[in-house]
């Protein structure tokens, strides 16, 4: 018997959990997946936010095929390609202000990297050697390598490599349902923002190279929304010392919240807007720092390269891949479709919210997540190793649905949800469809938590 033949236990796939079975999927077209014993799935969240523009699109696999004839690879510390240079230019014209320097990457990780690196190396050729402390966010999530890690405020995924990670100051985040700042809520922007200038003024005002956050919290948190002072004043904070803001947008960046960039809905400006999942459309592995023009400035005043490389980074048939998305995206206007789509999403959620676990919903554009409670009154989370997040999630599988869960955000530990990104392709029939097979899920995980007591 070949290799190929084998049983899935004994193929040579090195499976993230070894505990469950993967289905293996098949094709893809639409919002919708299958896998190769011929279930359908609605997609839910687009891979994890990836495939914004839908899956089929054959503009885009001609767009593929076509580079790869031409051209299928260029070194990027002694060659550009004319994709990449035409892909920078496209995301320098649709960035918030002048965001206008573009550097590539395979991914969101990576570009966490390239931003985190970009912001120490400015530091020191400006001439403040000292500045290499990045504070962090709890909640946030910035990637799985170690330098996203660090950065990253997921006690959770954290925790098994706490050893390797260097020590980095963490504030809380805004987190309107469980509000850390209970004496101020709902007006707790001036509090939350204040703990950050906190965290500059201990780790030392000269040391510190950035702060670095979500605008719009996703996987770990479930579209955790700040209040609408928040980003404005950490703007001003950063800027009053000295300090770079970073704005990971691997989530949210290209539409997902019914603005190009979530920082759009502030009017701010970051100093280096991290870029991935959608910029692609799943297509092709595909990830971009965008920095502002005094950054760039201190590497060409100083003639100095930025002491980087990825082998693929700018990689042509990514960018090739990248420009056809962004050519679906704007024409077919997908940025206004999901600010359109936020209130019939909205209600169709909101009606899950009569299931007793439940605990709340919260909506952005065509991002949503969905926290579950074991008591509604007082908001108490489920142990973890009940693990509802999982469970709603397989039972989703089970009903023909993908979701994302997420876990730790009510304490680093505990709490539960589901992400939802739907393709921004979706219609409101398609919202009503996957509002059905929630409905049909969470009931059935109620009764699966019923009969565990």
């Amino acid at each position: 018997m070949s290799r190929l033949d084998a049983a899935p236990a004994a193929r040579a796939m090195f499976t993230l959990d070894p505990t469950r079975t993967y289905p293996v999927l098949d094709r893809a077209d639409g919002i919708h997946v299958w896998d190769r014993d011929g279930r359908q799935y609605l997609d839910a969240i687009a891979g994890i936010a990836v495939a914004n523009v839908g899956y089929g699109r054959q503009e885009v696999v001609d767009a593929i095929a076509a580079q790869a004839a031409r051209l299928p690879y260029a070194v990027g510390n002694i060659f550009a390609s004319e994709p990449a240079l035409a892909l920078a230019d496209e995301i320098a014209r649709v960035t918030p202000g002048d965001l206008d320097h573009v550097i590539f990457t395979s991914g969101g990780s990576e570009a966490v990297e390239v931003a985190l690196k970009m912001a120490r190396q400015f530091h020191v050729l400006r001439g403040e050697p000292d500045r290499s402390v990045f504070v962090s966010r709890w909640t946030n999530y910035h990637g799985a390598t170690l330098g996203g890690l660090t950065v990253g405020g997921s006690k959770l995924r954290r925790r098994v490599y706490e050893p390797l990670l260097p020590a980095t100051p963490h504030v809380r985040t805004p987190y309107c349902y469980r509000c850390p700042w209970p004496d101020s809520h709902p007006d707790c922007g001036p509090a939350a923002a204040a703990e950050v200038e906190a965290a500059i003024v201990e780790a030392g005002p000269s040391r510190v190279a950035a702060v670095i956050g979500e605008p719009i919290v996703a996987s770990v948190g479930g579209a955790i929304r700040p209040p609408d002072d928040y980003w404005p004043r950490v703007r001003e904070i950063c800027d009053r010392h000295g300090v770079l803001l970073i704005i990971d947008e691997v989530v949210t960046g290209f539409g997902r919240t019914g603005r190009t960039f979530a920082v759009d809905h502030w009017g701010i400006v970051p100093d280096l807007i991290v870029m991935g999942k959608g910029m692609s459309g799943g297509y092709a592995p595909l990830g971009a720092v965008a920095a502002r023009a005094h950054v760039r400035a201190a590497f060409e005043e100083r003639g100095a390269a930025f002491e980087h490389i990825f082998t693929f980074g700018g990689h042509p048939v990514s960018a090739a891949a990248g420009l056809a998305v962004l050519a679906i995206w704007e024409r077919e206007r997908l940025t206004e479709r999901a600010a359109a789509l936020e209130g019939p999403f909205t209600a169709a959620l909101d009606r899950l919210r009569e299931h007793p676990f439940v605990g709340d919903v919260r909506v952005s554009g065509l991002m949503a997540g969905i926290e579950f409670v074991a008591d509604r009154a007082t908001k108490a989370p489920f142990e973890p190793a009940m693990k509802v997040g999982t469970r709603v999630r397989e039972a989703g599988l089970r009903n023909g649905i993908v979701t994302y869960p997420g876990s730790g955000m009510a304490d680093g530990t505990r709490g539960d949800i589901i992400n939802l990104y739907p393709p921004l392709i979706v219609t409101e029939a398609d919202i009503a469809e996957m509002s059905e097979r929630l409905e049909t899920t969470f009931t059935e995980v109620e009764a699966e938590l019923a009969r565990s007591g």
